[in-house]
């Protein structure tokens, strides 16, 4: 008797090698597509209607990509042309993986924190492709903790963020400065003059304008993490 794979039911037309590829690798891991489909952030039915319904057309990079270092295979099994395809994901070998410092200091998003020294205690490992799509440099990269509630509900007390301090002109979002001896973690209006206004996310904090000199900007958050 043939060995029948855990989720193949009404498989038997599929003739796409990248998808009988990828119901093979499910039988040997007796792993079901609902689970996969689940890793991948997706409905429960999304990889069944790849492989049935042939939608979409083909997997996501993304979703290739974790399924292959899930599996230790080349992305090429999956649908990936040869010639862009990588090596399967070996935690011994992760040249596209980038640590990047966690500094021993908060940005507060109250009234202000005074940090002793600016010293990496940790790191936080992200892709290294996904920070070159984000066009950010690792070497220019640092992860601190929020303090207070000023940017709440945008940023809460003990969240990380990513700091990028390439240097740059000073544009909407959020950033961390350094007024005196206290980093903060604001919003920027630079719209006047010789004048930068620090906002808050929170309405019960009201506004702050100071001249230009009397901060230094240290860089743009481009990333938050947190407890849910």
């Amino acid at each position: 008797m043939s060995r029948k794979f855990p989720t193949d039911v009404g498989y038997k037309m599929v003739s796409d090698p990248a998808r009988l590829r990828l119901l093979a690798l499910a039988d040997e891991r007796r792993v079901s597509l609902a689970r996969l489909s689940a890793m991948l952030g997706k409905n429960s039915s999304y990889l069944q209607q790849f492989i049935r319904k042939g939608s979409p057309r083909k997997l996501e990079e993304q979703d290739r990509g974790m399924l292959a270092r899930f599996f230790g295979v080349d992305e090429s099994e999956l649908g990936q042309p040869k010639e862009n395809s990588f090596a399967p994901f070996r935690p011994e070998q992760s040249p596209t993986w980038v640590d990047v410092p966690r500094l021993a200091v908060g940005a507060s998003a109250g009234p202000g924190m005074t940090p002793e020294a600016e010293l990496a205690f940790d790191t936080i490992c992200f892709s290294g492709r996904w920070l070159r799509s984000m066009g950010l440099q690792p070497d220019h990269l640092s992860t601190i903790v929020v303090s207070g509630d000023s940017m709440e509900p945008t940023l809460r007390d003990g969240d990380e963020i990513l700091v990028d301090r390439t240097l740059r002109a000073l544009r909407d979002g959020i950033h961390v400065v350094r007024s005196g001896d206290s980093l903060l973690v604001k919003r920027l209006d630079a719209s006047r003059s010789g004048h930068v206004v620090l906002i808050s996310d929170n309405p019960a904090y009201p506004p702050v304008t100071c001249d230009a000199s009397e901060i230094e900007v240290i860089g743009k958050v481009v990333w938050k993490g947190g407890r849910i």
